[in-house]
């Protein structure tokens, strides 16, 4: 049998035009897809500017089924998730994405850091630990260390927490001695309780030399030389304190008149006290002089301002304080005494609120002096004043 060429004449026009139509078809198909999915995203880029979160994520879970090798998508489907709580959701299109072998190195880095915050925000330390871990040598690097400085302080991990302020410190990451002397200063105070007395000194004296102008080492140090019937040793380490660091001496009064007592500084401690009274009158300074008995020393003093509470006259005259006028009014003899009581408790509840501490990064107010603020976790933002005082 004769091959006919005629036939092959015929076919190749044929076939060179089913291939344009199949091509044509490819195009308008691969146009109509490129129409779709930018169509979807700057639909869902409009609801998120509107705010409507909802319908933001339905358009770019549309966006990413029309186009599923799309990470930036991915990256804007899982940060929509965590914002409105949808944390498993938010988890697993970032474990998606460090599931795929095509990631980059910066974009595996970029959901990690992701996953991580998936993870705080639901609250899964553990695993937020873990995936934070996992960010040492990225640009992530010093973030994620600040978020395991948060998870060890939240679960009150002090040794972990002092060495990564350590790597930061060596790392030029930021200042972190005063926050690693607040730690070394929480494992002593847990040793303390425990009568473990000399390894807390030890951690003390640690902390002293870490931060010299941080208050708390000094003042636990004096407590814990106290404890170890050191009340010289503890006394000269309050005196250190009143010349280092005098704004912490409202703080440490209490215990200043407690180891004067029993170092026989008495004397000493009621110099100390009126001299920085004079330099800056505090409500706890005033507390302690009227306590130790020490009379104001003055040319002017009559016999009426003799005994110690005249302190809180002559406050009165330097500055208004409702505090120190209840306290004057407490031990006075009115001339109708029948009231007294009533007076002294209207004054009584009115001066509580203005003897608290107030935090001065968020405004939290507690009765008593706070290092480690329980409203937003920050450290040294409480004020050694006095609400009446700020």
């Amino acid at each position: 049998m004769e091959f006919d060429l005629s036939w092959i004449l015929l076919g190749l026009p044929l076939a060179f035009i089913l291939g344009w139509l199949a091509s044509r078809l490819d195009l308008r198909q691969i146009r109509a897809e490129n129409r779709q999915a930018p169509k979807a995203y700057f639909k869902g880029l409009n609801f998120l500017l509107n705010e409507q979160q909802d319908k933001a994520i339905d358009a770019f879970i549309e966006a990413v089924q029309n186009d599923p090798d799309t990470t930036e998508l991915h990256f804007a489907l899982g940060n929509l998730f965590r914002r409105r709580g949808e944390y498993n959701r938010a988890v697993r299109v970032h474990e998606h994405l460090l599931s795929r072998a095509d990631l980059s190195a910066s974009d595996r880095e970029r959901a990690q850091h992701g996953l991580a915050q998936d993870f705080l925000k639901a609250g899964l330390l553990d695993r937020a630990e873990e995936a934070l871990r996992r960010l040492e040598g990225t640009p992530y690097e010093t973030e994620s260390r600040l978020a395991l400085l948060a998870i060890y302080e939240r679960s009150r991990d002090w040794p972990l927490a002092a060495d990564i302020a350590r790597r930061m410190q060596t790392a030029n990451q930021g200042d972190f001695s005063a926050r690693l002397a607040h730690y070394l200063c929480e494992q002593a105070s847990e040793k303390a309780a425990h009568a473990q007395l000399e390894p807390a000194m030890d951690l003390l004296h640690e902390a002293v030399a870490i931060a010299p102008q941080s208050i708390r080492p000094r003042i636990e140090l004096a407590k814990v030389l106290h404890r170890l019937q050191r009340s010289e040793d503890a006394f000269q380490s309050l005196v250190t304190l009143s010349r280092e660091t005098p704004q912490g001496l409202p703080l440490a009064a209490p215990l200043l008149l407690e180891v004067a007592a029993a170092s026989n500084h008495t004397t000493d401690a009621a110099a100390l006290l009126r001299q920085h009274y004079q330099q800056t009158p505090s409500l706890d300074l005033l507390d302690a002089l009227v306590a130790l008995g020490a009379a104001p020393a003055s040319p002017q003093d009559s016999e009426a301002q003799a005994d110690a509470r005249s302190w809180y006259v002559q406050h009165l005259s330097r500055e208004p304080s409702l505090v120190a006028a209840t306290k004057w009014l407490a031990g006075e003899k009115l001339e109708q005494e029948q009231f007294h009581p009533a007076v002294q408790k209207a004054l009584d509840h009115a001066s509580k609120p203005l003897l608290r501490y107030r935090c001065a990064a968020c405004g939290f107010e507690a009765r008593t002096h706070f290092w480690h603020c329980p409203g937003c976790q920050s450290w040294d933002s409480y004020p050694a004043r006095r609400v009446e005082e700020l």
